[in-house]
């Protein structure tokens, strides 16, 4: 074996102490490798009070940005890595369709804090619910061009489609968080059954993805999303940050006001609220009938504990969500009482 050069043994000096080798990261529960790197660590500014209400500390940033070596990598389509520890990939998706501008402020607001992978319906799939395509062929379109450095792809299917082809067909593995809309209208209470937007991140939770469904209650397409997007940073470097189940579903919703009347963050059950609803009945030039649903919602709910509550007092509300249907209570007491 060869002798080792002066130049060589003092390179593994540093003020007089043998260099250590680096360790690696440890990975978290959720498999994401926490790194050390203090550039590209995300800066929590906010802290979660007995309330459930998350106060931030009064500094201006929501968030310091990931570094310009992580951003590179992020940005050139290849696997992120800073030092050798991997960065988050983040599925993004939507009801709205891909040229929807929820969807350009989601990938906006959490641009930097991994690889962001765009998966989205080619057209407007909103109220579509847990719907699957089956009797027709699934098409993907590259799209890449919509969001600048970030892969991106068009489904000619429903949400829960989107993610389905994602996991199967765009990424072949499982992202490590699946985040869905900024939906353009509410997603609060009863609306969770029907959304679209929320059927994506369910889907992802039941193939042990985390994900967070946002909305604005907003229906404008020229609604206002810079508090959203805000908010969405806030909630995606909280759930990074610490170890995620792998069934984690967050329904979050964003009250239409501007930033400066948002109290904070509230996490919240789901309100008994619904739509009365009423068909209206009219007449096609053909003088043929046909009916168009309309409504009114309606909060039956008087808690101050809600979804619904929150947002009427300028709160984000968040809540989480299960894909187990299963009422417990009923449950136990149908095995007591019931005869086998």
């Amino acid at each position: 074996m060869e002798k080792k050069t002066t130049n060589e043994k003092r390179a593994r000096k540093v003020n007089g102490k043998t260099a250590a080798t680096k360790k690696p990261g440890k990975t978290g529960a959720t498999g994401i490798i926490k790194t050390t790197d203090v550039t590209a660590r995300v800066a929590r500014t906010e802290k979660t009070g007995a309330t459930g209400v998350i106060r931030e500390t009064g500094k201006n940033d929501v968030a310091v940005e990931a570094s310009p070596a992580a951003k590179a990598m992020i940005t050139s389509g290849k696997a992120g890595k800073i030092g050798g520890k991997r960065l988050p990939t983040i599925l993004v998706t939507n009801d709205d369709g891909i040229m929807a501008p929820g969807i350009r402020n989601l990938v906006e607001a959490v641009r930097g804090l991994g690889k962001v992978v765009v998966v989205a319906p080619d057209k407007p799939q909103s109220g579509m619910g847990h719907a699957i395509t089956i009797g027709n062929p699934l098409r993907l379109q590259p799209m890449h061009h919509i969001f600048e450095g970030v892969e991106a792809w068009s489904c000619s299917g429903t949400p829960v489609d989107c993610v389905k082809l994602a996991v199967d067909k765009v990424l072949r593995r499982k992202p490590d968080l699946c985040l869905s809309g900024i939906n353009h209208g509410a997603n609060h209470s009863i609306n969770v059954i029907y959304s679209g937007t929320m059927s994506a991140a369910v889907e992802a939770a039941i193939e042990s993805i985390p994900s967070i469904g946002f909305s604005l209650l907003d229906y404008s397409v020229e609604a206002d999303f810079g508090p959203a997007r805000k908010y969405v940073r806030i909630i995606v470097e909280q759930v990074l940050s610490q170890p995620m189940d792998k069934h984690l579903i967050l329904n979050v919703n964003f009250p239409a006001v501007p930033e400066n009347l948002i109290k904070g963050i509230r996490v919240c059950r789901q309100a008994y609220a619904k739509y009365e609803e009423d068909f209206v009945e009219r007449n096609d030039p053909n003088k043929r009938k046909y009916y168009w649903l309309t409504g009114k919602f309606v909060n039956f709910d008087r808690g101050r504990d809600t979804d619904v509550w929150a947002l009427e007092h300028n709160y984000v509300s968040v809540v989480p969500v299960q894909f187990d249907m299963t009422n417990y209570v009923l449950k136990s007491k149908l095995e007591k009482t019931w005869k086998s």
